[in-house]
């Protein structure tokens, strides 16, 4: 067996990288020249205070020669970078101090030039620490089984199909499905979100994510340098390795600012005659708010985008985000889920909907289909118990057939000729209107049913988009390869500027490249038809927590969690992040050409000017690091009482969804003078009383006062109140309808009419009301994998 290495065992290692040794020497020499110079300044003035001028001169001298030979260093440093070498005017003022005989404010700018480096380096280790432990966080090796023996062995041997084991607390090393029980993970340095999942046998893993179970093992699906984890270190390594706009202008600027500062100093000596002016004159022209402010604003940024589960590539990405003003979307799978979902399951008569389901369920879970897939998951979220197909045969594009309890069952598509039954023209409309896909369903040769899928739009989509206009963007388009008819409901729905249907990657790019001929422009999508699109935007953004697809890689900017609002999350962090950069900047240099006019006109001696550059540093750095913060005009301080009754209600949501498709039904069935159609109508009536009213009463007592201080007040839920009472009102009128046919033997013709106003209209209300609330309330909490839909995901996973 091989041995593990002393890095897996959590050991240091012996050899240690030399940019490594470097920062290390640096991390504690810096702090060490600070701290000499502090005991330079404390005991010379000792000595000054004892009488002995002659020792505490020496002892500033020496401060300030130990402060002075350093920064020689870093102004050859900065020259050999090719930057101009405005650390000079740190140099000038420390010579300055010693020609003319200030050594008490040589001491105090040493102890102030020390003490601001140091500063700075841990405003940078601050402001770096989350994209450090994400680099930190990198897996090096796996566990690989083979037989009974399990090698530890270097991250770059794992293969495709390797079994690998994971044991308790590690980090899963590449991307595979899990193998034998079922898997606890902590994905919150992939997400931002805190709350474990749990993956079933077969389902996909991530590298990245960290084991909070026992130990289990997964079959890898790509080696290290392909995996999830490998391509957002790759992006957090490129962070810092382009220089933001905002700090290239801060490089400009600074290149004036050196020959301003000597102007100054200069003329200050020829109109007064007095050095020590020009010595102040240098004192108080620090450049710290130029050079520092923006970086630490940018970087700061970087690092709490990253929390937020989304990785940046750059600095320049950051800035160009906060500065977009037109957004380009594609459709699936980024405003949509990008999988379809059951929306309706239609029977013919006398047979019953769940019967369709679960027969049409039977044959699809032996497809890869990916409407199948859908049935499949849909079947077994409603705990239908499936029968194992016989003789099953798949027919690519058309469908699948199959023996099931001795009948004949196929699901998939069918001839026009096949669909003579009424029913079946309703149900070809209904799936037009819905712009929906139909599966029908055939039992021995006759249609039994159908079942109508799409791709759903994501619940927290509109939300987002409005949250993104407000954040500044003056245009939103889509683009998408679908159909005209879903992509213009998808446009009206979340009220987009534009919408281009029917687009191939050639199209995306071209209609991208007329978008940022105007603006800057930021792409948004998800698959590898997106990645040339990406690449052509100002800022690309790809939802990539499906793992390192190509449109990953074109990206600046990857969503490691696939939740759109997390766009709107860093649009937030951009803008902050640059308005903080900028103002830390600009009010910095004020003040620093403020101190040299007073400085220059004699009224600021060297010491003191020394303690108001130091005054001038720290407060440019601490104002940069509010970037770490975020704006407080963007937080929603919810309750977390408050975000588990969002969850519990967006449960029920998906639990009566289905239901409420009865009150559709039944008056489907009045329409056509059905004989079964009284017993549909009290079906609907006892759902209503038993399920939807209790739902909304406990909405209304429970959900809208606990969002009432998060939000500002009762009067954001005052229009969700008013739907509730025409909720109550129409399921009233309906229970009503029900007694008057009960009594009646059956519907009398006189209350067609309004029965069937009152259906349709409770269906409509419930629908507009569910969405509403979906959008605008339950996206604020973070999902949980104790959803119904994260339900249904793993349920799937275990067919």
């Amino acid at each position: 067996m091989t041995t593990v290495p002393a890095s897996a065992r959590g050991e240091p290692e012996a050899i240690v990288a030399p940019r490594e040794l470097l920062n290390r020497a640096r991390r504690y020499a810096e702090p060490a020249l600070a701290a000499v110079t502090v005991v330079a300044l404390g005991t010379g003035a000792a000595a000054w205070l004892a009488g002995n001028r002659a020792l505490a001169d020496e002892l500033w001298i020496a401060g300030t020669v130990l402060a002075l030979l350093p920064a020689v260093w870093w102004v050859i440093a900065t020259l050999r970078r090719g930057r101009v070498g405005v650390d000079l005017i740190a140099v000038l003022s420390l010579v300055g101090t010693l020609l003319v005989g200030e050594y008490l404010a040589g001491a105090v700018i040493a102890v102030m030039l020390a003490g601001g480096r140091a500063l700075e380096a841990a405003a940078e280790r601050r402001a770096t620490h989350d994209l450090r432990a994400l680099l930190a966080h990198a897996p090096k090796f796996a566990r690989r089984r083979v037989g009974s023996a399990v090698d530890v062995v270097p991250l770059e041997e794992v293969a495709v199909d390797d079994i690998l084991v994971v044991g308790t607390g590690e980090v899963v090393p590449v991307d595979g499905r899990v193998l034998g029980s079922v898997a606890v993970l902590d994905e919150s340095v992939l997400t931002g979100e805190a709350l474990n999942v749990e993956r079933a046998p077969g389902e996909p893993v991530r590298s990245g994510a960290v084991n909070a179970g026992s130990n289990f093992e997964m079959r890898a699906a790509a080696g290290a340098a392909d995996s999830t984890y490998a391509g957002i270190v790759r992006l957090a390594e490129e962070a810092g390795a382009q220089n933001a706009p905002i700090v290239r202008l801060a490089d400009r600027l600074a290149a004036w600012f050196l020959p301003l500062t000597l102007v100054t100093a200069g003329a200050a000596w020829a109109l007064s005659g007095s050095a020590v002016r020009a010595v102040a004159v240098l004192v108080v022209a620090t450049p710290c708010p130029l050079l520092l402010a923006a970086p630490v604003a940018i970087v700061s940024g970087l690092s709490r985008a990253s929390r937020r589960g989304v990785v940046i590539r750059s600095g320049g990405a950051l800035e160009n985000l906060g500065r977009a003003t037109t957004l380009v979307l594609d459709k699936t799978g980024t405003l949509t889920e990008g999988r379809p979902t059951v929306v309706a399951v239609l029977s013919a008569p006398g047979r019953d909907a769940a019967e369709v389901l679960t027969i049409a369920a039977s044959v699809d879970q032996m497809s890869g289909h990916v409407l199948a897939e859908a049935i499949v998951t849909e079947a077994l979220a409603r705990n239908l118990v499936l029968t194992l197909p016989a003789d099953v045969v798949e027919e690519p594009g058309q469908g699948a057939s199959a023996t099931v309890e001795s009948r004949r069952v196929r699901v998939g598509k069918l001839p026009a000729e096949a669909l003579t039954a009424p029913w079946t023209r309703g149900a070809v409309n209904r799936a037009r209107l819905d712009s929906a896909a139909i599966a029908w369903v055939e039992v021995d040769d006759e249609v039994a049913g159908a079942i109508l899928l799409r791709d759903p739009l994501r619940r927290d989509a509109p939300r987002t988009i409005r949250r993104l206009r407000d954040a500044g963007l003056r245009r939103v388009v889509m683009l998408t390869g679908d159909r005209p008819d879903p992509a213009r409901e998808v446009g009206a729905v979340l009220g987009l500027d534009a919408v281009y249907a029917q687009q191939s990657p050639a199209d995306k790019v071209a209609a991208v490249t007329r978008e940022r001929a105007s603006a800057v422009t930021v792409m948004v999508g998800d698959g590898v038809n997106d990645a040339p699109a990406l690449a052509t935007a100002t800022v690309g953004v790809a939802m990539g927590a499906r793992g390192a697809t190509a449109s990953s890689e074109a990206a600046d900017i990857v969503l490691t969690t696939n939740r759109l609002d997390r766009l709107a999350d860093a649009m937030d962090i951009a803008r902050w992040s640059r308005r903080i950069a900028l103002q830390s900047a600009v009010a910095g240099m004020a003040l620093s050409l403020v101190a040299m006019a007073v400085a220059a006109a004699g009224w600021l001696a060297p010491a003191w000017g020394a303690l108001v550059q130091e005054v001038i540093d720290v407060a440019v750095i601490l104002n940069a690091l509010r970037a770490l913060r975020g704006d407080p005009a963007t937080k929603v301080d919810l309750l977390a009482d408050t975000g588990d009754l969002l969850r519990r209600f967006a449960d029920e949501h998906d639990e009566l969804r289905d239901a409420v498709l009865l009150l559709r039904d039944a008056a489907d069935l009045v329409v056509a003078g059905d004989p079964h159609a009284l017993a549909v109508l009290t079906k609907a009536h006892t759902f209503l009383r038993d399920q939807l009213l209790p739902h909304e009463s406990a909405e209304e007592s429970e959900l809208y006062p606990a969002l009432a201080r998060p939000l500002g007040g009762g009067e954001t839920t005052a229009t969700m109140s008013r739907a509730h009472a025409e909720i109550q009102r129409l399921s009233d009128r309906i229970a009503t309808h029900v007694d008057l046919a009960t009594s009646g033997g059956g519907i009398q013709q006189e209350q067609v009419d309004d029965l069937l106003a009152c259906l349709y209209g409770l269906f409509a209300v419930v629908q507009l009301h569910f969405l509403q609330e979906e959008e605008n309330y339950f996206t604020l909490a973070e999902p949980d994998r104790g959803s119904a839909e994260a339900r249904r995901t793993q349920t799937h996973g275990r067919k």
